[in-house]
């Protein structure tokens, strides 16, 4: 009987919620949800802690926000990824509302090959532009004529398929489609079930993503095997891998964004996989080891110094480097010890706040604490559980909290900015990191200076917790321009509200809503009352 985790026999991906016991609100301490995961018997799929939702990974108990500000779907982080492709087509099936953040995808695909030394070109999305009668008569021949005009206007070397919330809904069959256009014109056609509503966090966008990839690019039955390859699952973010990885005689293969189709092809060829976020990578990693060969690092990510000691350790002993390994990693931090003891001492009693991504979060906390600044919140856009590895040495929350110590206000929410206010005020940050710039304005409002980090790689390795520290002196800089912006702008959030400090109490007592609509209803009516009876009174003067 088989073992694997990931089945890539179907065209569709496991979402998150059911494969990993995915949550996106909870509150509480880092401790608190380290022991609520029970990471080691749910990657045995013997957890009885269940909410009554029992899947096969059985998920986590979370609060349930009645309503939800803003988010991003899957279908948008599969644009992100498969739209970053160099010379691949993504087909949106989909209106053309749901490619309205292709601008800023281009933008970021452009930093990106600039970042990796490639040359600039346009996003390679299209649209088969939905309209109403599509939605009553079906629009499969508009997905075939889409596909073709791709095929014979960019000549790529592969053309994907994303199904969006619409399409979906009617049922368009994009399985049947790309079978019969991949054998039309000779090349992968691939189809992606990314519905914005399959599942509640974007990161399965990711997974759905890479699941396609490895169904039909990565190379099935290599030839060769490059020793010296490993393989990154990265997004936008500039090179530090292989300089880091340099002295073990080592070569870096990026995957997903701004690959080439080869460059993905080869990824079975590799030495090992590794990744800079285990949210991000871990379901190519698992599925590359166990459909491929290619075995993972396992390990926590490369951030502060002590997981930058094991990732590398468990890199070497994968490269047979361990005879090297040790004195690399002491003339590491004899080299940049001085440098951060100065810049412990400048940030000395400093707190920091960070609001990212799940994996990534657990890595950049370290690299603050390494720095001597304290963190006594954080927020993660969601919480995994478990990783598809299921690996203990993957468990990245347990390391931070095991060499870190515990975050007293470690909160799950996927980007809401109306929770910002009452989860800042708890928390004696000077400074907030942050991965999702809109929400960078909010702490800016109330006082905070913020960074929003567009570059994902500024914090790996030795070096990223000294040009951590840096940034950290230049967004301090800002503190008074950012306490006179307070006192000038307002957040358009009633007094009741941002007098308010539970985030979730619309989650504990969603009868508080019921009551504000009745607020609401009474204020309009006494309104609407004050007016008739003011024009009824001019009524009678202007006739007096």
């Amino acid at each position: 009987m088989s073992t694997r985790k990931i089945n890539l026999s179907m065209s569709e991906c496991s979402n998150r919620e059911m494969r990993l016991g995915t949550i996106t609100s909870w509150d509480g301490s880092a401790s608190e949800l380290l022991k609520a995961s029970d990471y080691e018997d749910r990657s045995a799929k013997k957890t009885d802690k269940c909410c009554g939702k029992r899947g096969r990974a059985c998920q986590l108990c979370e609060l349930n926000m009645p309503f939800s500000q803003e988010t991003t779907c899957a279908h948008a982080m599969v644009a992100c990824q498969i739209g970053n492709l160099t010379d691949c087509i993504l087909v949106e099936h989909s209106p053309i509302g749901c490619s309205a953040q292709q601008h800023g995808l281009n933008v970021s695909m452009n930093i990106g090959l600039a970042r990796r030394h490639k040359q600039p070109q346009t996003i390679s999305i299209l649209s088969t532009n939905l309209l109403e009668n599509d939605m009553v008569f079906g629009a499969s021949n508009k997905l075939r004529q889409t596909i073709r005009d791709a095929y014979y206007r960019y000549s790529p070397k592969a053309i994907f398929i994303s199904m969006a919330c619409s399409t979906a809904i009617i049922g368009e069959d994009i399985d049947s489609i790309a079978d019969e256009l991949q054998n039309e014109l000779g090349i992968e056609v691939i189809p992606l079930h990314c519905e914005g509503f399959r599942s509640k966090h974007w990161s399965t966008g990711f997974d759905i993503s890479q699941h396609g990839i490895l169904r039909s690019i990565v190379e099935k039955n290599p030839k060769k095997k490059q020793k010296d390859l490993i393989n990154i699952v990265q997004l936008w973010g500039t090179d530090y891998f292989s300089d880091i990885l340099k002295p073990l005689g080592l070569r870096v293969n990026y995957l997903v964004d701004m690959a080439s189709y080869d460059e993905l092809k080869q990824a079975s060829e590799a030495l090992a996989t590794t990744t800079f976020c285990h949210t991000l990578g871990s379901y190519m990693a698992t599925a590359l080891e166990e459909h491929f060969g290619v075995p993972q690092i396992n390990a926590p990510q490369p951030y502060g110094i002590a997981a930058t000691d094991e990732w590398l350790r468990a890199i070497a002993k994968v490269a047979g480097k361990e005879d090297i390994v040790e004195e690399y990693i002491e003339s590491e931090h004899r080299r940049i010890q001085p440098e951060l003891d100065a810049l412990r001492e400048k940030l000395k009693g400093l707190y920091g706040f960070v609001m990212t991504g799940s994996a990534y979060a657990h890595g950049l906390t370290s690299v603050l604490k390494e720095l001597g600044v304290g963190v006594d919140g954080s927020i993660v856009f969601h919480h995994d559980p478990v990783y598809d590895s299921g690996n203990e040495h993957q468990n990245t929350l347990k390391f931070l909290v095991d060499n870190y110590g515990d975050i007293p206000y470690f909160t799950v929410s996927k980007t809401q900015p109306f929770q910002l206010p009452a989860i800042l005020k708890r928390s004696k940050a000077d400074f907030v990191i942050i991965r999702h710039g809109g929400l960078a304005t909010i702490a800016a409002k109330l006082g905070i200076p913020s960074l929003a980090m567009g570059d994902e790689s500024i914090p790996i390795g030795y070096d990223g917790i000294i040009r951590t520290g840096k940034i950290i002196l230049n967004i301090i800089a800002r503190k008074r321009f950012d306490r006179i912006l307070a006192r000038h702008t307002e957040l358009g959030y009633t007094d009741w509200w941002l007098s308010q400090e539970d985030p979730f109490i619309l989650a504990r007592h969603p009868e508080l809503l019921d009551e504000e609509d009745k607020a609401v209803i009474h204020t309009e009516k006494e309104n609407k009352s004050v007016i008739h009876t003011e024009n009824k009174a001019e009524g009678e003067k202007e006739v007096g």
